[in-house]
């Protein structure tokens, strides 16, 4: 009898060179620790092909779904017609479930606010005239974001990816129809902010992911991260909320189902 539980891993760069090496393996040990699902975020233009052609090639034991977009830390990369191939995509291939990874990053040293303001909101757009929802990076810009969102709303709503803003923001995009994405930020002790929300925030609200190759676990620090490593983070879940992993993995799989219209 396995001690896993189905998972459903909700923000993963699977395409990202790390993984060239030994990417069927690793896709192999992730299923062997319950994970059946995968959503992999695009991040710029170039890696779209790239990646949906990846999704249809690789041998896999579980699901693979891919979102588009163009992450704010490329938009100096790319072009006004980026956003014309972005809807094209969006227009002919049905199996893309999210616009994103997409968003504002204002804690990094050099920034061009109003570049990154331009993509993000016409993203927004993209998403708003093909009903998908948003998988949205936010670092020091969730106020920005938000009244975005409550200026437009996003139909479809959306996952916040790793989540680290305040209970009071975190309220404000639940209203809004989205979902908050918690990983490998929860097994550290010192992130104690992001582990007291994860643990009483409403379950119904709360999406698993790793980010690998980025955002290795506590004790894994400077190694790559993989997808089979949510079977950790929902350990570290279930003990920060005092609920048994099953209760998590089943709230956090249909969760996850539900806000990005998986397995139609």
């Amino acid at each position: 009898m396995t001690n896993y539980f189905p998972l459903i891993d909700s923000h993963c760069h699977l395409d990202f060179p790390e993984f060239d090496p030994d990417r069927s393996q690793v896709l192999t040990a992730a299923f062997g620790k319950g994970v059946e699902a995968i959503c992999i975020p695009g991040t710029e233009s170039d890696r779209w092909e790239p990646l949906l052609q990846m999704c249809t090639d690789i041998q896999k034991p579980m699901k693979l779904f891919v979102a588009l977009g163009i992450h704010p830390w490329f938009v100096s990369q790319h072009e006004p017609n980026d956003l014309q191939r972005l809807a094209k995509r969006l227009e002919t291939n049905d199996h893309i479930v999210a616009v994103g990874e997409a968003g504002l990053d204002f804690a990094l040293q050099s920034v061009n606010r109003k570049a990154q303001m331009l993509w993000f909101t016409e993203q927004l757009e993209l998403a708003r005239q093909f009903d998908k929802p948003v998988i949205l990076h936010a670092r020091k810009a969730h106020d920005l974001i938000l009244k975005q969102l409550r200026q437009k709303p996003v139909n479809q709503g959306g996952i916040v990816h790793a989540f680290s803003g305040s209970e009071q923001q975190a309220c404000q995009y639940i209203e809004q129809g989205f979902c908050l994405g918690f990983g490998g930020s929860i097994t550290y002790p010192r992130a104690r902010k992001t582990r007291a929300l994860a643990a009483s925030l409403p379950l119904s609200s709360i999406v698993l992911e790793t980010d690998a190759p980025d955002t290795p676990l506590c004790g894994f620090q400077g190694q790559r991260n993989e997808p089979a490593q949510l079977a950790v983070v929902l350990e570290t879940l279930a003990e920060l909320r005092q609920e048994t992993k099953a209760e998590i993995a089943e709230a956090t799989r249909l969760n996850t189902i539900k806000i990005l219209s998986l397995f139609p």
